[in-house]
C-alpha cells in the first residue's frame, strides 16, 4: 500500500504545508470545526445523560471536550502525524466511559484516560504499533466495533422515548414526533444535502431543537445561570482515581481507536498524495495518545481521528494543516463559552435519540463490512465470529446478582460487550 500511496501525485489545490490567507483559512477552519462538531458534542450529551450528571456537569464536560479536541488537534498536526487531521470524540469510549462513571465515579474516568493514553502514546513512539496491529486482526477489530454500536442501543433507544428524563411516559408522543422529525432529517442531509451533507448531525440537531420548543420540551434555566465567559478548569470531577478495573476497561477502547487512526492516516495520504511512513504514523498515535491523557486531565473524553474531515479535504482539495489548526483554535474558543456549551447541554434528549438511532447502527454496519471485506468466511472464521458476537451481546445480560459475587475487575469486564467479545475473538484466534 505505501509503495503505490508514495507513487501517487499531489491532487490538491492547496498543500500540506501551504498557507492560505487569514479570511480563507478561517472559513475553510469553520469547515472542518461544522463536520465534526456534531459527532464530537454527541458524546459528553450520550455519556452525560447516561450515568445521571447534571445540566451543569454536562455543560462542563462539553467545554472539556471542546478544548481538549482543539488541544488533540493542534498537537497531531504539530508533533504528530502532521496530516491535516482533526481529533474529535470518540465512540468506541462511549460504553467503557457510561460503565465506568456510573460504576466507579468519574475521577475514575478522568484516571482511566490519562493511564490509558499515556500507554497509547508509548506504543506509538517506541514504534512497537505493529505488534498491536497484529493483535487486532480484521475479524478482532470488526466483532469489537459491532459491538460498539449494538452496546449503544439501548441509550439511543431511551433517549429517543425520553426514558431517562421522564420514566413515566407523559412525554413520550412529543419525544417521538420530535425524535422522528430529527431522524428523518439527519437522513435526507446524509443522503440527498449538496452543501450540508457533511455536517447531517448538526442540521438534524438544530431542526430538532427548533421542533422542540413549541413541544415544551426545552428548559434554558441552565444557560442563563452560566456565565458568559470561563476557562475550563483541570480535573473538575476531582482529583483522578487511578483505578485497576476502570483502566483495563478502557484499554479496549484505546486499541479500536489505534487501528481507526492507523487506517484514516493511510486514507488521508491518498487523499493528498502524500507519503506515508511508519514513523509517521508512530507519531501519529504518540501524539493521540498524549492527547486523551490531556483529555483526561480536563475531565473530557476518548479522542480520535475523524473520518468525516478525511471527507472535507476530499471535497475541497485544501489539505493544509495550517487549516485544521485554525479550526482548531476555534474549538478552543467555543470551549471558553460556558452559555454555548449550556445551550447544547440542554439538548432535549429525544433530539439525542433521533440523531444517534442511525448513528450508532452505523458504527455496528461498519464493523460487519470490515468482516466481509478483510476476512475470509471459512468455517474457522465463522465459528470465531458466531461466538464472538454471542458471547458479546449475551454477557452483559447476567444477572446483576452474579456480577456482584464476582471480582470487580471480572465483572466489569462481563458488563462491557465490547470487551468480552473481543477477548473471545483474539482467544480463539490464538488456539484454532
Amino acid at each position: 500500500m505505501e509503495s503505490l500511496e508514495n507513487a501517487r501525485k499531489p491532487v490538491l489545490k492547496v498543500g500540506i504545508e501551504d498557507r492560505v490567507e487569514p479570511s480563507k483559512a478561517l472559513v475553510f477552519g469553520l469547515q472542518h470545526v461544522l463536520a465534526m462538531f456534531g459527532a464530537t458534542v454527541t458524546v459528553p450529551l450520550v455519556v452525560g445523560g447516561a450515568i445521571g450528571l447534571s445540566g451543569s456537569q454536562i455543560a462542563t464536560m462539553i467545554q472539556a471536550v471542546l478544548l481538549a479536541m482543539g488541544i488533540a488537534t493542534l498537537l497531531q498536526t504539530t508533533i504528530g502525524s502532521r496530516y491535516p487531521i482533526v481529533q474529535g470524540s470518540s465512540f468506541a469510549f462511549i460504553p467503557g466511559l457510561i460503565a465506568i462513571g456510573s460504576s466507579i465515579g468519574m475521577a475514575a474516568v478522568q484516571g482511566a484516560l490519562i493511564v490509558g493514553g499515556l500507554i497509547e502514546a508509548l506504543i506509538g513512539w517506541l514504534g512497537i504499533i505493529g505488534r498491536v496491529r497484529k493483535l487486532f486482526t480484521p475479524l478482532v477489530t470488526g466483532v469489537t466495533i459491532t459491538l460498539i454500536g449494538f452496546s449503544l442501543a439501548d441509550v439511543a433507544v431511551n433517549n429517543f422515548f425520553n426514558a431517562y428524563a421522564d420514566p413515566s411516559g407523559g412525554t413520550v408522543g412529543r419525544a417521538v414526533l420530535v425524535g422522528l422529525i430529527t431522524f428523518l432529517t439527519t437522513l435526507f442531509v446524509a443522503l440527498r444535502g449538496r452543501r450540508t451533507r457533511a455536517m447531517p448531525v448538526v442540521v438534524g440537531a438544530l431542526v430538532g431543537y427548533a421542533v422542540s420548543f413549541p413541544l415544551g420540551l426545552v428548559n434554558l434555566n441552565l444557560v442563563e445561570s452560566l456565565p458568559a465567559l470561563s476557562v475550563p478548569k483541570p480535573f473538575p470531577w476531582g482529583e483522578p482515581v487511578f483505578d485497576l478495573t476502570a483502566i483495563v476497561l478502557l484499554l479496549f477502547a484505546f486499541m479500536v481507536s489505534i487501528i481507526e487512526s492507523v487506517g484514516d492516516y493511510h486514507a488521508i495520504a491518498t487523499v493528498t498524495g502524500s507519503e506515508i511512513t511508519e514513523g509517521r504514523i508512530a507519531r501519529g498515535i504518540g501524539a493521540e495518545g498524549l492527547a486523551c491523557s490531556v483529555a483526561g486531565f480536563l475531565g473530557a473524553c476518548g479522542t480520535t481521528s475523524y473520518s468525516e474531515n478525511i471527507g472535507v479535504v476530499a471535497l475541497t482539495k485544501v489539505g493544509s494543516r495550517h487549516v485544521v489548526q485554525v479550526g482548531a483554535v476555534i474549538l478552543i474558543l467555543l470551549s471558553l463559552l460556558p452559555k454555548f456549551a449550556g445551550i447544547l447541554a440542554s439538548m432535549p434528549a429525544p433530539v439525542l435519540g433521533g440523531l444517534t438511532l442511525a448513528l450508532y447502527g452505523m458504527i455496528s454496519v461498519t464493523g460487519l463490512r470490515l468482516i466481509k471485506e478483510k476476512v475470509e468466511f471459512n468455517d474457522r472464521n465463522t465459528l470465531i465470529l458466531a461466538a464472538s458476537l454471542i458471547a458479546g451481546l449475551g454477557a452483559p445480560q447476567l444477572p446483576p446478582q452474579l456480577l456482584e459475587s464476582l471480582p470487580r475487575l471480572v465483572s466489569s469486564i462481563l458488563e462491557s460487550g465490547m470487551a468480552v467479545g473481543a477477548l473471545t475473538a483474539i482467544i480463539l484466534e490464538r488456539i484454532l
